[in-house]
């Protein structure tokens, strides 16, 4: 199948996607982890261009990314299906990938809104600890250290990074409503988009987006 997961960072997407890829076999194909690959393949042009601006602070363009997105999606692995997990951003890159999709006689099969409160999200983003000394990663409600404030490895000091903090987050948050969330209605108006509960548990997740593969699969 080929698939596209929304939703605001710390919905679960990625943990959904991961869990696909281990018990289907549907490459995950997550947007920074190819971006960074790019940048670090001596031999990509649009790997070289992305870094350019990554180096610079700004936002990759679109077109760079969607060279990126298009030459990931070319590969072997993804040739029976794919889970696009932070693609597209846009509408524009949105459109971009489906026009690539149709000239290769392929088409998303759903694209799935991972649906969580706004201080549900926060309450994940910021609860995040990490070991000055080694940065070993805690979280104070889902995995909290023996000690507070201390790793449970070294004792060191437990710190939360800048890009953790509520303010952050909030931020984050922001730019998400006005660029992404406008795609949850471009692909409710094409008939593919299906919701899971956030809020819910890891394998009741995974159980819902199973039923809406077999759903999609006939």
């Amino acid at each position: 199948m080929n698939l596209i997961f929304l939703g605001a960072n710390g919905a679960g997407k990625g943990t959904q996607a991961k869990l696909l890829q281990e018990r289907e076999g549907i490459p995950q194909i997550s947007t920074g982890d190819i971006l960074r690959a790019a940048m670090t393949d001596v031999r990509s042009p649009v790997g070289e261009e992305a870094r350019k601006y990554v180096d610079r602070g700004e936002l990759v363009p679109d077109d760079v990314m969607i060279a990126i997105i298009k030459t990931r999606l070319a590969e072997p692995d993804a040739a029976r299906g794919f889970v696009l997990d932070g693609f597209p951003r846009t509408i524009p890159q949105a459109r971009a990938l489906d026009e690539w999709l149709s000239s290769r006689g392929r088409s998303l099969d759903a694209a799935v809104y991972f649906e969580a409160r706004r201080e549900t999200i926060i309450r994940r983003l910021t609860g995040r600890r990490v070991c000055r000394a080694a940065g070993h990663i805690y979280h104070m409600e889902y995995h909290p250290p023996r000690v507070e404030g201390r790793c449970d490895v070294d004792g060191s000091e437990l710190y939360q990074r800048d890009d953790d903090s509520e303010e952050t987050v909030r931020h984050r948050l922001e730019v998400y409503d006005r660029q992404t969330q406008p795609l949850v209605e471009y692909y409710r108006a094409q008939g593919i988009l299906e919701t899971i509960d956030a809020e819910a548990d890891i394998e009741q997740m995974y159980q819902r987006l199973m039923q809406i593969l077999t759903a999609r699969t006939g």
